[in-house]
C-alpha cells in the first residue's frame, strides 16, 4: 500500500517507510507528480511525503501558511530520513523568477541532508537532471564525502535507488 501525505496533512501513526520527495517547486516543472506515479508502481508499502501542495497557489503565502509548510516538511524528512529515504531530485529551471535564485531551499536543504547522512547514515539519493545549473559541483562534493550516496541522471533510477535504500 502507498498512500500520499501532502501538507498540512500528518497521520496519527507511520507504519511504513517515507520517501520524501525534496527538490525545486518554484520555477520547477511538476516533475514530484511523476515521481508519486513511478513510486506508486513499486508494489511497496510505503508513503511518499510530497511538498508540494494539491493547490494552485500563486504569489507568496500568509506567515502561517508559510510556517505550516516549513514545519511540515522538517517534520516529514527527519520523518524519512529516520525510517525510508530522503530523495532529491534536482529538477532543472523551466520557469525563470528573476527575483528569486532557483532551487535556493532545496540547495541549503541538501547540504543539511548531505551533512545528517555524513552524521546520522540517513538514506539519502540523488537524482539530478541534465541542464540543472551547479551539478557539476554537487556531483564532486558529494562525491568526495559521501561516496557511498547514489547520484542518478533520471528520475526513474532515482526513485528505484530510494526504496531500494530501505528494502
Amino acid at each position: 500500500m502507498t498512500e500520499l501525505i501532502l501538507p498540512p496533512k500528518y497521520l496519527d501513526e507511520y507504519k511504513h517507510p517515507v520517501i520524501f520527495l525534496a527538490g525545486p517547486i518554484q520555477g520547477a516543472y511538476d516533475w514530484q507528480k511523476q515521481a508519486i506515479d513511478i513510486l506508486k508502481k513499486s508494489s511497496k508499502d510505503l508513503y511518499i511525503a510530497s511538498p508540494r501542495r494539491g493547490i494552485a497557489k500563486k504569489g507568496d503565502f500568509s506567515t502561517e501558511m508559510y510556517n505550516e509548510q516549513v514545519d511540515w516538511e522538517t517534520f516529514h524528512l527527519r520523518k524519512a530520513g529516520k525510517n525510508g529515504a530522503v530523495l532529491f531530485w534536482l529538477a532543472k529551471e523551466a520557469d525563470h523568477k528573476c527575483y528569486r535564485a532557483y532551487a535556493q531551499t532545496t540547495r541549503f536543504e541538501l547540504a543539511e541532508w548531505k551533512l545528517r547522512h555524513e552524521r546520522d547514515s540517513s538514506n539519502l539519493v540523488i537524482g539530478i537532471e541534465e541542464g540543472f545549473t551547479g551539478a557539476k559541483y554537487i556531483r564532486r562534493r558529494i562525491s568526495q564525502d559521501c561516496p557511498e550516496v547514489h547520484i542518478c541522471s533520471s528520475l526513474e533510477e532515482t526513485c528505484e535507488k530510494a526504496i531500494n535504500l530501505f528494502t
